[in-house]
């Protein structure tokens, strides 16, 4: 969801179908120097890699780092 500052209140920008009283945490966004362009392939990356952890097709990040670590070592 976003929303935007109005009169120091967040105003969402879309319905919403939360309860009641529902409890919404909050980020400010920071710009960054992404173009739509790497915005979008960010995007796209983001959602594979979520699909990979999804089937179980990644690796430990814990076995990443130890081969890189070996690595420098060589």
């Amino acid at each position: 969801m976003k929303a935007k500052v109005r009169g120091g209140r967040l105003v969402l920008d879309e319905p919403t179908d939360l309860p009641e009283g529902a409890e919404v945490e909050l980020v400010a966004v920071v710009e960054d120097e992404l173009t739509g362009d790497d915005r979008r392939r960010l995007d796209s990356d983001l959602a594979r890699s979520h699909e990979q952890a999804r089937a179980g097709a990644l690796i430990d990040a814990h076995v990443v780092l130890d081969e890189l670590e070996g690595k420098q070592g060589s």
